[in-house]
């Protein structure tokens, strides 16, 4: 028999999406089964598996340990150096500045991205025990492209998880990220179109009008700073679709510098010889959570907020002087 307590950590789950993580090689028919026959039970009482766990339920399955065995694949906590800039961390939540040349989330089994050095990291700094794996997965809730940098949101409980989907999916977390453009920007402004995604080349296209069956996008910008042909913008992302501030910002005129897939030949080679830029200036830097949240209380009403990196901001004052950037925790 097993028996397992719920924390605080794993709370607010259904039951089947919990057993279904314990007992992860098990098929859902199986689980069910043992539900009705009440081989599996919460708090002593028979359970259909939609019930909502709260800190301090007990669940109980009575199999043989040698059955359970033969139904589970141990969680692997690799533990290795996790090289990480977290910003902000608690129990629930880790927000990491994200470097040039990682990705979010991996693309195949081979790359190596800010996911797979989360639990790492937790583990290193006591965040997490390797027996909080056997009934959580931590993850980066939201994704910056390869070359972008900036604030990265993980999840790190359930609770951490589940809010951080919430409200990001619901457009309640503002985010804000710093480009420099090509061309002078004097006003700022609220913008939209479509984008149309082309998934073999990786790349979108860019139209004011809608033309098929394109996702609409919206974008604000206002200047910083101008200087030398260039304008250094602060960007809020109001939808949030693939290269969505790279194609529109290029599409109205103001190709971000540094971009090799958006922007200006001409430009980038320029960037690239004088400063030393090989990717698109384009930092995540700051994001606003709302105030009142019900979970994740410790992030309500708070203002997270991380500089570009060094290129970045060389090359921001050689073009426009001192740069005032957003204030944070």
């Amino acid at each position: 028999m097993k028996e397992i307590r719920i924390s605080a950590r794993e709370e607010e789950q259904r039951l089947d999406k919990l057993l279904a993580k314990y007992l992860n090689k098990a098929p859902k028919s199986f689980l069910y089964k043992m539900l009705r026959k009440k081989n599996i039970k919460l708090n002593g009482k028979k359970a259909s598996g939609n019930e909502k766990l709260k800190s301090g339920d007990v669940v109980c399955i009575y199999m043989a340990d040698a059955t359970i065995a033969s139904f589970r694949k141990e969680p692997r906590a690799e533990r290795r150096k996790a090289d990480l800039s977290v910003i902000y961390q608690d129990s629930n939540v880790l927000i990491i500045n994200k470097p040039y040349g990682m990705l979010s989330q991996k693309a195949k089994p081979s790359d190596v991205s800010v996911n797979e050095l989360i639990v790492p990291y937790c583990l290193e700094h006591g965040i997490l025990k390797e027996s909080d794996l056997e009934l959580i997965r931590p993850s980066v809730c939201n994704r910056l492209d390869r070359n972008t940098t900036g604030l990265l949101i993980a999840g790190i409980s359930l609770e951490g998880l589940q809010t951080m989907a919430e409200v990001l999916r619901d457009r309640f977390v503002k985010k804000y990220y710093y480009c420099v453009v090509k061309g002078t920007v004097n006003e700022k402004a609220r913008i939209s179109g479509y984008i149309y995604k082309d998934c073999r080349e990786n790349k979108v296209s860019f139209s004011e009008q809608k033309l098929g069956e394109g996702s609409r996008i919206e974008t604000a910008y206002e200047p910083m700073a101008a200087g030398h042909g260039f304008t250094l913008l602060r960007v809020e992302l109001i939808t949030g679709k693939t290269h969505q501030i790279r194609a529109h910002l290029a599409g109205m005129g103001f190709p971000l510098a540094g971009d090799t897939k958006y922007g200006d030949r001409d430009v980038n080679l320029w960037m690239k010889q004088k400063f030393g830029v090989k990717h698109q200036l384009l930092h995540c830097g700051c994001l606003k959570f709302p105030e009142k949240m019900e979970r994740c209380r410790k992030l309500s009403g708070r203002t997270v907020a991380a500089e570009p990196p060094e290129i970045f901001l060389r090359t921001a004052n050689e073009l426009f002087g001192r740069v005032v950037w957003e204030p944070g925790i």
